[in-house]
């Protein structure tokens, strides 16, 4: 009998992940509807974390050729709203990833899968072994962010001339931070750091945006336009 009900699930297991891999689509162009976000939202602040060497693997993630922040046009015009209130209290939003491409999640596997590659382990993942990156949800075959309308940001303060000043809003841990207390309703946390989390999600939610349970700077456009398509164009500045 438990033979019976072992093999039952495996055929489960197996159906649900043919029926997932009938439903993605996986593109390799890019469509006429991804835009740079900064030339809809000049005033955004973009430090593309992947980049450059500032993240949780130490360098540059394959598929960046460029440091720039593209999106669905309808996921950017959603983010402008956003900023548009917070630029009237000397506010910014600060992107820190948007559309990633399927080559680069493949980079973010192949990086997990090597356990002795544990020299940013302190500052981004002290409290997890990198073996349960996997099983704690933190590194996936597949991500959102592949389907154009996902974007990791935060708020900084501006000055008159939009550049950052150094009295930043504390959300409690920096971008990618793999740990509970990065989870947006992590409870043990300063009065302050709680109201700056409830107040970057009700902006982004009150745009079309939902939350993710597992981290505070990432966001999904409610009615994304491609919610089964994963495209895999490098970025670049053509």
């Amino acid at each position: 009998m438990v033979k019976i009900k072992f093999i039952i699930i495996l055929v489960n297991i197996m159906l649900a992940q043919t029926l997932f891999a009938n439903a993605m689509r996986i593109v390799k162009s890019k469509l006429h509807d991804f835009v740079n976000v900064q030339e809809i939202i000049p005033s955004i602040r973009v430090d593309m974390k992947y980049y450059g060497s500032d993240n949780f693997v130490g360098r540059r993630i394959k598929g960046y050729s460029a440091p720039l922040c593209l999106l669905t046009e309808k996921a950017a015009l959603a983010l402008k709203a956003v900023q548009e209130q917070l630029i009237q209290n000397d506010l910014s939003l600060i992107v820190y990833d948007c559309y990633r491409p399927q080559t680069s999640v493949n980079d973010f596997v192949q990086w997990a899968q090597t356990s002795s590659d544990n020299k940013l382990k302190a500052k981004y993942y002290p409290n997890v072994n990198k073996s349960n990156l996997f099983k704690n949800g933190y590194i996936a075959y597949h991500s959102g962010h592949s389907r154009g309308s996902t974007v990791d940001l935060s708020i900084v303060s501006i000055d008159s001339r939009l550049k950052i000043l150094p009295d930043k809003l504390d959300f409690g841990s920096g971008f990618d931070f793999f740990d509970p207390s990065a989870h947006p309703s992590y409870k043990k946390l300063p009065a302050q750091v709680k109201i700056n989390r409830l107040f970057l999600q009700n902006l982004m939610m009150g745009a079309g945006f939902l939350p993710l349970e597992t981290e505070w700077w990432h966001f999904t456009l409610k009615n994304e336009p491609y919610p089964n398509t994963y495209f895999d164009f490098p970025i670049t500045h053509n």
